[in-house]
């Protein structure tokens, strides 16, 4: 799947990337959003649920040129703790609530994650939330439709 470029960008954006960061995107689906964040930041971690859509993004990044890029196949409502802390997390599909192992996952001071939460029939909220000196802080953005986060989290 891919997300309207008008939320990627506002997505993005709301990471306030400055050009050097790791971030983790859970949900790597057409590998849209993995791209635009590889074009920007140091280094990017994507994890996908189902094999086949990770294994085909991962062939079409590589063979585009993006060497900045990790790929997971795995349930990304757990995050991918081996690379942990991440400046940022960026979540392209919505739970109904925000996982406690991705609010672990960032760095405690300064860290951020945009993530979509409403279950499947409710209206979803993007949300942003910063982690400063460890103390968590939540905004909701805008309304949004996102396909669920399905996993650990159903």
């Amino acid at each position: 799947t891919i997300s309207q470029p008008y939320i990627v960008a506002l997505m993005t954006q709301l990471l306030e990337l400055k050009g050097n960061e790791k971030v983790l995107e859970i949900g790597t689906g057409s590998g849209y959003q993995a791209a635009v964040l590889a074009e920007i930041v140091g280094e990017v971690y994507t994890i996908e649920i189902y094999k086949s859509l990770s294994k085909k993004s991962e062939k079409l990044l590589t063979d585009l040129g993006y060497r900045n890029i990790k790929f997971k196949v795995g349930d990304g409502y757990h995050g991918w703790e081996e690379y942990a802390p991440y400046d940022a997390i960026i979540v392209t599909c919505a739970p109904d609530h925000v996982p406690l192992s991705l609010l672990q996952q960032i760095k405690d001071d300064g860290g951020r994650i945009v993530i979509p939460v409403g279950g499947i029939w409710m209206v979803q909220t993007l949300m942003k939330i910063e982690k400063t000196e460890g103390k968590i802080k939540s905004k909701g953005i805008i309304g949004v439709r996102f396909v669920p986060m399905i996993g650990h989290s159903r």
